[in-house]
C-alpha cells in the first residue's frame, strides 16, 4: 500500500512538473529552432515547428560582418562586443568597490552605518525613469554620449548599490575567528581581506558577479536613451531595432536572441557550484 501511494504521488509530481517545465522551455525550444530556420518556413502555414532544411546561414549573416542585408545584422557583431565590454567592465568596478564598501559596512565600526547601508539601498530603489533626464543631461554636457563609457557609468548607479548590498551580507557570514587569527599573526586589515575573507566569501563573490553582469548584459532602457550609433549600441538595442517601420526581420531577431543569451547561460553552467553555495550561505546568514 504504502509502495502505490509513493508512486502515485511520484507521477503526481510528474504531472505537476512537466506542465511547468513546458511552459519555461518551449519558448526557449522555439527560440533556437527559429534561428536555424529559413523566413520561408517560419512564415509557413501551417508553422512548421521542426525546420525540414535546418541552416546556420543566419547565425555567419549575423556573425560575418557583410554577410547579411539588413544594417542592423550586418553590425550586430559590434553590439556585442559593446555589450561584452560595457557588461565585463561594470562587473569588475562593481566587484573591486563593492568588496571594499561591503567589507566596511560588514565589518567595520563606522558612524551611522545603518543609515548609510539604507541609503545604499534606496540608492539601488530609486526607479531608472527619475535618473535618465538628469544624467542625459550630465552627459551630454560631458560629452559622453554614444560612448561606451557612458553606459558603464550610469550601468554602476544601479549594480554598484546592488554589489554592495550583496557582498556585505556575503561577508558577514566569514566566521570573525578567522579575521581575529589573522590580524594576530600581523595581517593588516586590507590584507586580511584580501588573504582570507575574499577566499572564504568567493562562491558569494561569484554570484555577485553573475548578477551584476546579468543586470548590465540586460540593461535596455539607457542603452536606448544614451546611445543612437553603433559606436555604443549593446545587443537588447540591436535586438529591438530588428522591428522595423515596415518589416521585421524575424530569423535575424531569433539568431540575436539565441547569442544574446548564451553568455549569462554559459556563465550560470560553469559557476553553477559556486552560485548555489554563495546563495545557500547569504541565506542561512540572513
Amino acid at each position: 500500500m504504502k509502495r502505490w501511494r509513493r508512486h502515485l504521488s511520484t507521477l503526481l509530481m510528474l504531472g505537476l512538473m512537466l506542465p511547468v517545465l513546458l511552459f519555461i522551455y518551449a519558448p526557449i525550444a522555439w527560440l533556437v529552432l527559429s534561428s536555424i530556420s529559413t523566413r520561408a518556413e517560419l512564415l509557413a502555414v501551417p508553422p512548421h515547428w521542426i525546420p525540414e532544411h535546418p541552416t546556420l546561414k543566419n547565425y555567419r549573416d549575423i556573425l560575418i560582418p557583410g554577410t547579411a542585408v539588413s544594417e542592423v545584422a550586418r553590425t550586430f557583431s559590434v553590439t556585442l562586443r559593446n555589450s561584452f565590454i560595457v557588461a565585463g567592465s561594470t562587473t569588475l568596478i562593481c566587484l573591486v568597490t563593492g568588496s571594499l564598501a561591503g567589507y566596511a559596512l560588514a565589518r567595520l565600526r563606522l558612524p551611522f552605518r545603518n543609515a548609510l547601508f539604507m541609503g545604499i539601498l534606496g540608492v539601488r530603489m530609486v526607479p531608472e525613469i527619475s535618473l535618465v533626464v538628469p544624467l542625459y543631461i550630465i552627459a551630454a554636457r560631458l560629452a559622453l554620449l554614444n560612448k561606451p563609457i557612458v553606459l558603464i557609468i550610469t550601468y554602476l548607479s544601479f549594480a554598484l548599490p546592488f554589489a554592495i548590498w550583496m557582498l556585505s551580507t556575503f561577508f558577514e557570514s566569514v566566521p570573525r575567528e578567522l579575521e581575529d587569527a589573522a590580524l594576530i599573526d600581523g595581517s593588516s586589515r586590507l590584507g586580511t581581506l584580501f588573504r582570507v575573507v575574499l577566499p572564504v566569501a568567493a562562491p558569494g563573490i561569484v554570484s555577485t558577479a553573475l548578477f551584476t553582469f546579468l543586470l548590465a548584459w540586460d540593461e535596455f532602457f539607457f542603452a536606448l536613451i544614451f546611445t543612437s550609433t553603433i559606436a555604443a549600441k549593446t545587443v537588447p538595442v540591436a535586438i529591438a531595432e530588428f522591428t522595423g517601420r515596415y518589416a521585421v526581420d524575424i530569423t535575424a531577431m531569433m539568431t540575436g536572441g539565441v547569442l544574446a543569451a548564451l553568455p549569462p547561460v554559459l556563465l550560470a553552467l560553469v559557476f553553477q557550484r559556486y552560485i548555489v553555495s554563495g546563495l545557500s550561505a547569504g541565506a542561512i546568514k540572513g
